[in-house]
């Protein structure tokens, strides 16, 4: 495993792997390049720890040297010998990732295979299970504190519409925690379509969602083979996804508030489902 100290990170020996971290705020550009290149970024520690421990590859490692010392056994114990590691001064990562990535460890990983719906559905074990379901959830940090909520309740799986935020995004990988990581999940190919293979395979699909014919959460009597469906920021569900879901499950809270953040909506509603 080279280890490799840089004070300047334009080094162009080093410009193929270090292109991984440039531009970092342009979320445009990232979510256009990243799914294309087969890469995605694990950023913290424990972020790069919990992608290592669930088996993803990594292409390279850009480091503080405080950050290297600290992964250093890790590191040398699990990463093949021709995977860079590249340490520089942290005030220096603002200059190439555009940036300030105080956390001083960020790692540029090989991106799994795309998982469809039906290989979702075919990982999972017999007996009663939990999915959560996301229809165009664009915020990527809604997405990642939605992963972790579902990692927190015991969740079997995601499934994510197609225009859903990338959940492999840096800013969801961070805000999960790394549980997107290790969490199964999968983009639906056709959209509400992909909720029937749910119903097939013996879930209930219940839509969080404020209609007049919506039951409380407190009186629903959660199957054994539930799919929770969440929708987008501010518009919710679409009809159609309505449509396709079995039961419509909303939150009693004041009159005075409508309705919850996603991701805080999503963390009810899992709890109060969750396996008694």
């Amino acid at each position: 495993m080279p280890r490799i100290e840089l004070d300047d990170l334009t080094d162009e020996r080093c410009a193929d792997h270090l292109r991984d971290y440039t531009s970092l705020k342009d979320v445009q550009l990232r979510a256009r390049r990243e799914p294309v290149e087969g890469l995605f970024l694990a950023e913290g520690v424990e972020v790069v720890r919990r992608a290592l421990a669930a088996g993803h590859r990594p292409r390279s490692f850009l480091l503080s040297p405080a950050r290297a010392d600290e992964l250093a056994d890790l590191l040398a114990a699990v990463v093949p010998a021709d995977v860079p590691v590249y340490v520089a001064p942290v005030e220096a990562f603002a200059r190439l990732t555009g940036v300030d990535l105080h956390r001083g460890a960020i790692a540029s990983m090989h991106r799994p295979p795309q998982r469809a719906t039906a290989d979702l559905l075919g990982s999972l074990e017999p007996g009663p299970r939990r999915l959560v379901v996301l229809e165009d959830v664009v915020d990527h940090t809604n997405v990642g504190a939605l992963f972790r909520s579902a990692a927190a309740f015991g969740v079997d799986g995601v499934l994510v519409s197609p225009r859903c935020a990338d959940p492999l995004y840096r800013r969801s990988v961070r805000v999960s925690m790394g549980t997107v990581l290790h969490l199964p999940w999968a983009r639906a190919t056709a959209w509400p379509g992909d909720l029937d293979l749910l119903r097939g395979s013996g879930f209930t699909v219940a839509a969080l969602a404020l209609t007049d014919d919506a039951v409380d959460l407190g009186e629903f009597r959660a199957p054994e083979r539930l799919a929770l469906l969440l929708g987008t920021e501010g518009d919710g569900l679409s009809h159609r996804a309505l449509a396709g879901a079995d039961v419509a499950v909303r939150i009693p809270m004041d009159e005075r508030v409508d309705s919850l953040n996603v991701a805080a909506a999503s963390a009810v509603a899992l709890w109060q489902t969750r396996p008694r």
